[in-house]
């Protein structure tokens, strides 16, 4: 026979799967738990603390104990590679690779790329998934002049971002983050709603060159947008002034 705080504490996970409580949403209290599962206060304390060292739940002192937001988090100050942000959570890293191809730059990725329109540029586009669910849709491209071997290299077992940055290191990036509803394609790709919206990020990395002795420049790597499900992903980081 379980303990008495595991029953309540499976109370309380299978009420948040199921949706009965929510990301934010207060939990009953001790004394509460204690009443509703006949049990003392210190067992539905026990309960409630391991909940909380397990990041199910957070609490607020002197106001209550909620439930947490389970989303996975992506820093906005760093940029790290997928599959090393899955993994260093302890949850298993896959992918579906939908396009891998050598293609024509449209005028508007060629002013990104620095190119010519009509340039060779590569093109892919790759689903990540946690845990066999999809978290990320990256659809990039990738300028041949300085990776010029991209379109043979197994993106199963390291992803493009890693092998991009071992290859032309990252010296600068920009990016840009908005909310948008996605194209059928993307949706289906993610196994979300056509109306369900997406946190998109834009992004362009740069690499530093040499010109001349003692002079160098940054140069354009990659262009790549990343769409996430609103419901599975956020973004966050701490500062520090």
């Amino acid at each position: 026979m379980q303990p008495r705080y595991v029953l309540i504490k499976t109370a309380l996970l299978d009420a948040i799967e199921k949706g009965d409580m929510k990301p934010g949403e207060q939990v009953p209290s001790e004394n509460q738990l204690a009443q509703q599962h006949s049990v003392s206060r210190m067992t539905a304390r026990r309960a409630l603390s391991e909940m909380v060292d397990e990041g199910i739940l957070m609490r607020s002192q002197g106001i209550g104990t909620f439930v947490s937001d389970h989303r996975p988090m992506s820093s906005m100050l760093e940029i790290k590679s997928i599959r090393d942000e899955i993994e260093q959570r302890g949850h298993q890293y896959s992918n579906e690779i939908l396009l891998l191809e050598r293609t024509s730059a449209s005028a508007d990725i060629a002013r990104r790329l620095g190119l010519s329109e009509g340039d060779d540029v590569f093109h892919s586009i790759i689903v990540h998934c946690e845990n066999k669910l999809p978290v990320q849709y990256e659809d990039r491209w990738v300028c041949p002049k300085w990776i010029a071997d991209y379109l043979d290299k197994d993106f199963k077992a390291q992803t493009a971002n890693y092998y991009l940055n071992q290859v032309a290191p990252l010296s600068q990036a920009d990016h840009s983050v908005e909310a948008v509803l996605v194209d059928k394609d993307i949706a289906q790709s993610l196994l979300i709603q056509h109306k369900e919206p997406c946190l998109k990020v834009t992004r362009r990395t740069f690499t530093r060159t040499k010109l001349q002795e003692n002079t160098s420049d940054n140069t354009v790597v990659s262009h790549a947008v990343l769409y996430h499900p609103g419901n599975r992903y956020r973004l966050g980081g701490h500062l520090e002034f």
